[in-house]
């Protein structure tokens, strides 16, 4: 059981790492409004992680009540979706821009609502979630909702460390991967191995 939420809490630190457009909406409105400005942006979109998490939670439970084999099919479809994102991010380009240009200025409200309607809107969120989750229930005992619920408040709870440190430390870690220009490279081939690897895991 605690072996399942280390590797799971692992694979979320390394994803949150990964830059996508999540983090870089945080590092970009960091950088150009300031830290509190980033920082709301993390909030609202960690809070927009909790609804995924309960659509999941309820929606999975219930497949799982009826049918075995559909929930099978279910971890097999994430397995899937996690290659094909590990060969989207192949084909990308390893470059990471950070684009200050026509960032409007706007409150602190208004990012967090933002940053909450970005996350609660996008359906890939909802499709992630419903790729990972699944492979890393970790009680037969447990009800599933209840896992769901504590390995969505893992996620959130990582997510909201690493992506609050990218929006504390916004200044110094931009100048990094300017100065750098590997850093993307090394950042795509992590992503690349860590969804292969959740893949693999959640198959066995």
């Amino acid at each position: 059981m605690l072996e399942t939420l280390f590797s799971f809490a692992i694979a979320t630190s390394l994803l949150a790492l990964s830059p996508g457009p999540d983090n870089i909406f945080v590092l970009t409105q960091s950088i150009v409004n300031g830290k509190k400005f980033g920082l709301a942006t993390v909030f609202g979109l960690i809070s927009g992680c909790l609804v995924h998490t309960t659509l999941l939670a309820f929606g999975v439970s219930a497949i799982l009540k009826e049918s075995e084999n559909l929930f099978f099919a279910i971890k097999l479809f994430g397995a899937i979706y996690l290659l094909y994102l590990a060969y989207k991010v192949y084909k990308s380009d390893a470059t990471i821009i950070l684009s200050n240009e026509h960032v409007a200025k706007k409150t602190t409200t208004q990012l967090f609502k933002q940053g909450f309607v970005m996350n609660v809107l996008n359906p890939k969120v909802s499709i992630f979630f419903l790729a990972l989750f699944p492979g890393f229930l970790f009680s037969d005992t447990i009800s599933t909702v209840l896992q769901f619920y504590v390995l969505g408040f893992i996620f959130m709870s990582v997510s909201l460390i690493i992506f609050s440190t990218i929006a504390i430390l916004a200044g110094t870690i931009s100048e990094k991967i300017k100065e750098n220009k590997k850093i993307g490279f090394y950042l795509k081939w992590m992503q690349i191995v860590v969804f292969v690897a959740i893949a693999v895991l959640i198959l066995m």
